[in-house]
C-alpha cells in the first residue's frame, strides 16, 4: 500500500523536481525545442485499450502525440514536451487517471536511435542525482551501464509465458499474458528493451521493411516497470487510416464511444518526414529513482485526496 507518509512524499517531490530539471537540461543540450500543445482536443487517437475522458464536446488528451507530429510535419525537427495526459478508469499502484508524460520526436531518427537516447537520458538523470551507474529499486541493484540488452517479444513469450505469442494473439490474450506473466520478469537487474512487436500490435509504428510481420517498436522495462513506448513512426496516411478504422470497430464492439477520426493529423502525415517518437511515464520514472512501491508516493495529490 502507498505510505501516505507526508515526510516521504515531500522528499520524493523534491527529487521529482530535480528529475524534471535534469530532463529539460538533457533535451536542451541535444537541440530539442520544448513545446506545449493543447490538453483538450476534438478527436483522440482511436485506441481500443484506452478510454478517453470527455471535456465539453471534445476530450482530454490521452497523449500529445497527434499535435507533436503535426509540428514535425510543418518543419520542426526535434521537439519534446512534459505534460498531463488523461485516461479514464486507470487507477492502481502504477496508474493514475491523470498522469505526467514526457514525449519527444525527432526527424530523421529511428527506434534504434530512440533506444540509445533512452540509455543516455536515464544515465544522465542517475548521474545528476548522484547515483552513477547503478540504482536500488525494491531491494535489487540495477546496473545502468550501457548498452542495455534487447529481447524480442516472441522470445519473451518463449521464455516467460504459458502460451506462445501466436496463441496469445489468436485468443485475444496478448495484453493479459504480457501484463501478468511477462512484464514482472523484465529489467530486474539491468534495463531491458522489449523489441519487435508483432504487426498486430504496431499501433502507430512503421513495420520493418525486411520483416513486415513485426513493427519497429520497443518498450523499456526497469525493475519490472514499463517506462516508455517508442517507435519509428508510420507516415503512410492510407495505412494509418486503415489501422484507425480497425480500432474504431473494436471500440464500437466494446460499447464505448467512437470519436471521429483525427482528419487533420491524417492530412499532416502526408508531409511528415521519416521520424521516431517516444512516450515516457514521468510518474513511474520518479517511482524508480525514489525507490517507491506505489505511484501515490511520488505525486502531490492522488484523486482520492481531492
Amino acid at each position: 500500500m502507498p505510505s501516505f507518509n507526508r515526510k516521504v512524499i515531500r522528499t520524493n517531490l523534491i527529487r521529482r523536481a530535480e528529475i524534471l530539471h535534469l530532463i529539460r537540461g538533457f533535451f536542451a543540450a541535444h537541440g530539442y525545442l520544448e513545446v506545449e500543445t493543447p490538453l483538450r482536443i476534438p478527436a483522440p487517437l482511436p485506441e481500443a485499450h484506452i478510454e478517453v475522458i470527455p471535456a465539453d464536446g471534445w476530450v482530454l488528451q490521452p497523449s500529445p502525440e497527434l499535435c507533436m507530429k503535426r509540428l514535425l510535419a510543418t518543419g520542426y525537427e526535434k521537439v519534446f514536451q512534459i505534460c498531463k495526459c488523461f485516461r479514464k478508469a486507470e487507477r492502481g499502484r502504477r496508474h493514475l487517471p491523470e498522469m505526467t508524460m514526457l514525449e519527444w520526436y525527432a526527424a530523421g531518427q529511428t527506434h534504434d536511435d530512440l533506444m540509445v537516447c533512452c540509455e543516455e537520458l536515464f544515465r544522465h538523470t542517475a548521474c545528476g542525482l548522484g547515483m552513477g551507474d547503478a540504482l536500488s529499486y525494491r531491494g535489487v541493484i540495477i546496473d545502468l551501464s550501457a548498452p542495455w540488452p534487447r529481447l524480442t517479444v516472441n522470445d519473451a513469450f518463449r521464455r516467460f509465458a504459458s502460451i506462445s505469442m501466436g496463441q496469445a494473439l489468436a485468443q485475444g490474450r496478448f495484453d493479459e499474458i504480457m501484463g501478468i506473466e511477462i512484464e514482472p520478469n523484465l529489467g530486474k537487474e539491468h534495463p531491458l528493451f522489449l523489441i519487435d512487436y508483432p504487426a498486430e500490435k504496431a499501433s502507430l509504428a512503421r513495420l520493418k521493411p525486411e520483416h513486415p510481420g513485426v513493427a519497429e517498436r520497443f518498450e523499456l522495462y526497469i525493475g519490472g516497470l514499463e517506462l516508455c513506448n517508442g517507435f519509428s513512426e508510420l507516415n503512410d496516411a492510407d495505412e494509418q487510416r486503415r489501422r484507425f478504422t480497425a480500432e474504431q470497430k473494436l471500440i464500437q464492439n466494446s460499447g464505448k464511444t467512437v470519436y471521429p477520426l483525427p482528419e487533420k493529423f491524417l492530412g499532416a502525415l502526408e508531409r511528415m518526414p521519416p521520424c521516431a517518437g517516444n512516450a515516457l511515464g514521468i510518474d513511474r520514472l520518479v517511482m524508480l529513482f525514489c525507490d517507491a512501491a506505489a505511484i501515490d508516493d511520488v505525486v502531490a495529490f492522488t484523486p482520492e485526496e481531492l
